[in-house]
C-alpha cells in the first residue's frame, strides 16, 4: 500500500451499503471502526473491478477511511445535523497510525491525505472538487488548505505512542 485517504460518508451516522463498498474502514459516531466489502489488498489492483472505490483517479494503492457523518454539509457556517465528532476524529487519526505501521508508511503528506487535498492535487478528475476533510467541525478556525496538516499531526502523535 502507498498511502491512506480521508473522507467523511455525507451520510448519517450510520454506514449505507454504498459505504461498505466504496470504504475499507468506517469510523461510527462512537468511534468503533466497521470494515468495509474490499480489503486494503483490494486496491493494489484495480484493473479488475474488484476494489473499492473511494478516490476518483487514485484508488490504486490506496487505502480508503471514511467518517461516518456530515449529511447535510453546506459549509462551516452549515455543517448539517451529522457533523463528525471528535471522538470519530481521533478514533480515525489513531486507527490511521496503526495502517500506517502494518503496511509501513510513515506519517508524510504522501501517505495521509484528504480527498480534498487529491482533488486539488488531481483537478482533471473525478476527485476535483470534494470537499472532505476540509472542514473539522469541533476545530472551526483550521481552514480547508490546513486541515490536512492538522489531521496529518494528530496522526503523527500517534504513530509516535
Amino acid at each position: 500500500m502507498k498511502r491512506i485517504i480521508l473522507h467523511w460518508s455525507a451520510g448519517g451516522y450510520t454506514p449505507s451499503q454504498v459505504d461498505f463498498e466504496h470504504y475499507h474502514f468506517l469510523v461510527l459516531k462512537n468511534g468503533d471502526i466497521l470494515k468495509g466489502k474490499y480489503t486494503p489488498e483490494d486496491n493494489l489492483n484495480c484493473n479488475d473491478g474488484h476494489y473499492a472505490a473511494h478516490t476518483g483517479g487514485f484508488n490504486t494503492g490506496s487505502i480508503g477511511i471514511a467518517l461516518c457523518a456530515m449529511y447535510g454539509y453546506k459549509n462551516p457556517k452549515n455543517p448539517g445535523n451529522y457533523p463528525f465528532l471528535r471522538v470519530q476524529g481521533e478514533a480515525m487519526w489513531a486507527y490511521c497510525a496503526t495502517l500506517l505501521k502494518k503496511y509501513g508508511l510513515k506519517p508524510l503528506k504522501d501517505t495521509v491525505l484528504t480527498h480534498y487535498e487529491v482533488g486539488k492535487m488531481l483537478p482533471n478528475s473525478t476527485s476535483a472538487g470534494k470537499i472532505d476533510i476540509s472542514f473539522i467541525p469541533y476545530e472551526p478556525l483550521i481552514t480547508a488548505d490546513e486541515a490536512g496538516d492538522y489531521i496529518r499531526n494528530k496522526v503523527r502523535w500517534y504513530y509516535e505512542r
